[in-house]
């Protein structure tokens, strides 16, 4: 690589220009690529999102951190469950945005189901997270249904046939955002199969994201949810002229 060349060209008007910030691929970043985005991040007043990113990659980074540049490193939050680091103070939740409900079939699906949840936490959007209601036992869906109706949209990670986002689509006006996720046997095919039965789907309006891709499905609702508003605020009676 040139040395001259930045290591990375961080997209800092995303969050102008889209209403959303610059996420950082962290899977396949090592530690100082990391720490080196972190840090212009940080100079530049951005919070920072970081995704999958590995316990021990995760203490890397935080050691790093906090012996070279501890006002990062003081921010910094590593957040097991989302595989994710953020550094920054994540905003409180906007009330204007509503509420998005983040559903898995299972708990194997948590890790993404958890990413999505702190992508929107990371842009002030209020969340729940409803687990454990695949089809496998319908019933507990069908319980959460006076639930999920008071949230402005769904996503729903699912692994094996990945059929949770079809029946929720089937039973609720709501949009929902389907997340395939790679849980299951020989022919579920590392999610494969998952995505290929939401992409089939029967239900009209189910939208479906990339496999495992809770960020993705986050900033779905989140475009969503920025239209709702901005379409509320555009219908909203201006104040009248004083005399």
């Amino acid at each position: 690589m040139n040395p001259s060349e930045p290591l990375a060209r961080l997209d800092l008007g995303r969050r102008e220009r889209l209403g959303m910030l610059e996420a950082v691929w962290g899977e396949t970043k090592d530690v100082d690529q990391i720490t080196t985005i972190l840090e212009r991040l940080h100079q530049a007043g951005e919070l920072a999102l970081v995704t999958r990113v590995t316990a021990g990659k995760a203490a890397a980074i935080e050691t790093w951190l906090r012996r070279e540049r501890p006002e990062i490193g003081a921010a910094l939050e590593h957040h097991r469950q989302a595989r994710c680091l953020t550094s920054g103070v994540l905003p409180a939740a906007d009330p204007a945005l509503g509420l998005v409900q983040v559903l898995c079939g299972g708990t194997s699906d948590l890790p993404v189901a958890h990413e999505a949840q702190l992508a929107l936490r990371c842009h002030g959007v209020s969340t729940e997270l409803v687990v454990d209601v695949g089809v496998a036992g319908l019933h507990r869906l069908l319980e959460q249904l006076p639930r999920l109706r008071s949230a402005r949209v769904l996503i729903a990670c699912a692994g094996m046939e990945g059929a949770l986002p079809t029946v929720l689509a089937g039973l609720l006006p709501q949009p929902v955002i389907g997340v395939p996720v790679s849980v299951g046997y020989g022919v579920s095919a590392g999610g494969a199969a998952a995505l290929n039965g939401m992409l089939a789907s029967c239900a009209p309006g189910l939208s479906v994201v990339n496999i495992d891709n809770g960020y993705g499905a986050a900033m779905a609702a989140l475009r969503i949810l920025l239209a709702l508003r901005g379409a509320a605020a555009a219908d909203r009676p201006s104040a009248a002229p004083r005399c």
